[in-house]
């Protein structure tokens, strides 16, 4: 009797403790993006954690890189490190015109030519690094055959008033550029720079005429228990001689 009672209790034991390890595998299986207390929308946060749960920001091989998500509709960027920390965040401008798709040779021709429903900001999934632009700055070059790049924002126009437009608590007058995507100087300088300067990186500029998934094939991240997001909301520098600015 006594022998039976001992592997009775072995016998839960060995459940519990399999159980136990049941669930840290299946908790382990589920990662996140830290946003801390940073604001972000629906769109931004699915992005993010499913980035981080398919560990998506390589560049073709097991590396983890640094990865930026543009959100056009928020006029708003978020850098995060290789593990989904989120670095920083800011306003953004954004190509004047709306749509996700740039035309086809827009990086070649001159900024004069581009009309203004052109001047758009292409919406996907860029591998991204530094290198020099034709007035000699420093800039993070998405599409670098395109022009597209993020850089510090432009004030070269006083009436375009693009630092007073990033200082504006709403986006609706963040369409100003001729696509490149600007950010404050001293979150290029003490943010984004510093992410990309020992390393490539992927940015993710979300699309405005269509959901996520559509571009990114991303998928919810969701635990077991807990309820799903909310519904969304009504190292080589080269020299570039055409950038949309």
């Amino acid at each position: 009797m006594m022998m039976t009672r001992a592997g009775a209790f072995f016998a839960c034991c060995l459940l519990l403790s399999q159980a136990a390890f049941a669930g840290d595998t299946a908790a382990a299986k589920f990662k996140r993006a830290a946003f801390e207390h940073e604001r972000a929308t629906r769109d931004v946060r699915h992005v993010a954690d499913w980035v981080v749960d398919a560990s998506d920001n390589h560049a073709g091989d097991d590396t983890l890189l640094p990865f930026v998500i543009v959100d056009k509709k928020d006029a708003r960027v978020y850098v995060f490190d290789p593990k989904g920390r989120l670095r920083g965040a800011a306003p953004a401008l954004l190509g004047l015109g709306k749509g996700d798709v740039a035309l086809p040779g827009i990086g070649q021709q001159e900024l004069s030519d581009i009309a203004p429903k052109d001047r758009i900001s292409p919406a996907g999934r860029f591998v991204s690094e530094l290198g020099t632009d034709n007035h000699g700055e420093d800039v993070l070059f998405m599409d670098y055959e395109g022009g597209y790049a993020m850089h510090r924002v432009i004030t070269t126009n006083p009436k375009e008033r693009r630092a007073q437009r990033l200082a504006t608590p709403t986006p609706l007058d963040n369409r100003i550029s001729w696509g490149c995507i600007n950010v404050p100087v001293k979150f290029y300088e003490n943010v984004l720079h510093p992410a990309f300067k020992d390393s490539k990186g992927i940015v993710y500029v979300l699309p405005e005429t269509k959901p996520p998934h559509a571009v990114f094939a991303s998928y919810d991240v969701v635990e077991p228990g807990k309820p799903a997001l909310p519904a969304a909301r009504p190292l080589v520098h080269r020299v570039s001689t055409h950038i949309s600015r």
